[in-house]
């Protein structure tokens, strides 16, 4: 059953905002729910603790097991187990997450991809969740007034393996699953993680002052907005800018100015923001400010805010973080209980709270180096640490998940470091980076080594990721393949400004086109709006599109760009939303992954091209395995961890779903049976 929530506490406040994309993590609740060991009954005494180390990739962390360079993890697998853990199919976090959640697979939960398709419509919307707009509006003077509240709703379908347990009376918390904003009031303690916006609303949007005229003209300035600013007499005057005001018949941002005091001769500058006073140097990160933007003469919203300073002379740049929400006064709901997220700032001080904190979007641009993404990306994991210290300490029986993303989004920017065969890779720049990601695995065995010698006694300890990664080196354009194949037809196929989002497609023409990163949909006759295909030559269709794509050779390597095509009925076991899926999913070969134009609707002039983006490694392709380990010996009939079904709460001897209740499966896409225990 999907679930709603009403976003704002505070009253006569409804702040409404689209949930973010959710990351993927396919396979441990398998694991996790596998790991029996005792027969008694459930009680208090329990303890299961799961650490979830998003992107850790298995064939990296093996040679450094072998290398010696991760004891603990080592230690794991001699005392317990230590397999290759597949993923969901496609391997994206949405669907690997709801998959471990809920113990069913796309069909049951409903999550396919990151965006689906309205057929209705030919538009396209998140998949995760749906925005209700509030009720009728009370209209005073140039203000107005919601009467009803506005309504986020969770397009997750399934009950989450929590909810079981607590049903059971075992206390659980859980810290940053992805997929669980807001968060589920279904567990004992929670807060929310990927898929929880900034004030905005979004993933996260960063705003970069700086006096270079003309500054990032013309360039495509995705995930941030850059201002230019004038300094008089060493002063500046800026503002930060937040959503509409809800308030306002005509719709404007909420505004907070603040001003910038430049020092004539160091490298300095002071901020006053609201009531805070900031000095910095030049290379100097802020803590995290407070800031109220004013919605009405009685009412604000409160938001945190940290700065950076990049350069004072000759021009001013300066770096705002996104806007996030503050977990000490929340204005949307981000954990169970209400005021647990205030407890954890209390105990170790405010902390990132927009889904993923690294500024992947702020590097990409240009905004950050390599040095200062890298900086503000130990920031924030700096903080989860300490955070994970404070929830450990406070840990006695029952079960915490725990969460950490940074090895998953530096390795998204950095894996080129590691491929001198990149399209991207410059040896004079990226050679320097090769042991950060090695570095970063180091830590987390750190963390497996603190928290073996800080559990409490008798705690079962799972350490799990959700796919592995690799260099992401060609870009495959899937729309510009079915086009050039005959599949898709354009309305103007000169066009030099492609729209996206399908707009240019002549639907009374077109057979087949694709949306998402792994997507392909039949333009389906009493399905789509517009579909011209008879549902009696659909499989046909299919199997003549797959033949094709898997016949197709990247010409820079003389190897199929494509391994592997999955069909919906085939592939997901589950049912009640197998129709909101496509009709295809498209398994890309390694170093190879559905290019970020197909999966917005667009059609580039080429079919494969080099990846020349920052955003240089990736898991959304064919396969990606992730690892699972355990500190009790495994019980297996299988070579690997393959947890897509999963049975939620056999730790503590409870039932679990119903769908194939006990079952652990070949990585999330139902294939060979395993049941590893621990």
């Amino acid at each position: 059953m999907a679930s709603h929530a009403t976003l704002g506490r505070t009253a006569g406040v409804r702040v409404v905002v689209s949930l973010a994309v959710v990351l993927a993590l396919a396979g441990l609740l398998g694991a996790l729910v596998a790991c029996g060991g005792d027969s008694a009954s459930a009680d208090t005494g329990r303890k299961v603790i799961v650490l979830g180390f998003d992107g850790l990739d298995y064939e990296l962390t093996q040679r450094l097991m072998a290398e010696g360079r991760m004891p603990n993890f080592s230690r794991l697998a001699e005392t317990g187990g230590f397999a290759p853990l597949e993923t969901s199919v496609p391997p994206q976090s949405p669907v690997a997450w709801s998959n471990f959640i809920t113990g069913m697979d796309s069909g049951g939960h409903g999550i396919f991809d990151f965006v689906h398709r309205d057929p209705e419509t030919m538009l396209p919307y998140l998949s995760t969740s749906k925005t209700e707009d509030a009720g009728r509006l009370l209209e005073l003077g140039k203000y107005e007034f919601p009467l009803s509240g506005g309504e986020v709703e969770l397009l997750r379908h399934g009950t989450p393996f929590w909810e079981v347990l607590e049903d059971h009376d075992i206390e659980t918390t859980i810290i940053r699953i992805p997929a669980n904003f807001p968060p589920s009031g279904t567990a004992t303690r929670e807060l929310s993680g990927m898929g929880t916006p900034d004030l905005l609303g979004t993933s996260g949007t960063f705003s970069f002052f700086t006096s270079e005229l003309f500054a990032f003209q013309g360039e495509d300035i995705s995930g941030g907005e850059v201002y230019e600013v004038y300094p008089y007499d060493n002063t500046v005057e800026a503002s930060l800018f937040g959503p509409d005001n809800p308030f306002l018949k005509d719709k404007e941002k909420i505004e907070l100015p603040f001003t910038v005091y430049l020092d004539a001769k160091e490298d300095a500058a002071k901020l006053e923001v609201g009531d805070s006073e900031v000095v910095l140097q030049v290379g100097e990160w802020s803590d995290w400010v407070p800031i109220d933007f004013e919605l009405i003469p009685t009412q604000t919203v409160r938001a945190i805010v940290r700065f950076y300073l990049k350069q004072v002379h000759p021009e001013l740049e300066l770096y705002a973080s996104p806007l996030n929400i503050d977990p000490l006064e929340p204005v949307m709901p981000i954990s169970t209980p209400d005021d647990y997220s205030a407890e954890l700032a209390e105990a170790t001080g405010r902390f990132y709270t927009q889904e993923m904190p690294e500024d992947t979007k702020a590097l990409s641009a240009g905004i950050f180096s390599v040095d200062e993404f890298l900086v503000q990306s130990r920031l924030a994991a700096d903080q989860f640490l300490e955070q994970y210290k404070y929830v450990l300490g406070t840990f006695d029986s029952g079960l915490l998940f725990y969460y950490f993303g940074n090895v998953d989004q530096t390795s998204h920017m950095l894996m080129k470091s590691l491929d001198p065969d990149h399209p991207a890779y410059d040896p004079q720049v990226d050679g320097k980076y090769a042991h950060v990601i090695e570095d970063l695995y180091i830590e987390l065995d750190g963390v497996v080594g603190y928290t073996l010698e800080n559990m409490p006694e008798g705690t079962k300890l799972i350490v799990m990721s959700d796919h592995g990664f690799t260099s992401w080196r060609r870009a495959f354009n899937l729309n510009t393949w079915l086009k050039d194949n005959g599949y898709a037809v354009l309305k103007n196929p000169d066009l030099k400004d492609d729209p996206g989002w399908l707009l240019n497609v002549d639907w009374t023409k077109t057979r087949a086109y694709a949306l998402g990163l792994n997507g392909l949909y039949i333009n389906l006759k009493g399905r789509e709006k517009n579909g011209i295909v008879d549902p009696a030559d659909r499989e046909a269709l299919m199997k003549e599109i797959a033949e094709k794509l898997l016949a197709t050779i990247d010409p820079a390597t003389g190897e199929p760009a494509i391994t592997k095509v999955y069909f919906r009925e085939e592939v997901y076991k589950d049912r009640g939303y197998l129709d909101i899926g496509p009709d295809l999913q498209i398994g890309y070969a390694k170093r190879t992954r559905g290019s970020n134009e197909s999966a917005v609707g667009e059609f580039p002039p080429e079919t494969i091209v080099d990846n020349t983006e920052e955003w240089s490694g990736d898991h959304r392709l064919y396969p990606g395995l992730g690892i699972c380990r355990c500190s009790r010996r495994w019980q297996t009939d299988s070579s690997h961890c393959t947890c897509g079904d999963k049975r939620p709460g056999c730790n503590h001897n409870v039932p679990g779903n119903s769908s194939r209740d006990g079952i652990c499966s070949n990585g999330l896409s139902a294939g060979n049976r395993g049941r590893p225990v621990c």
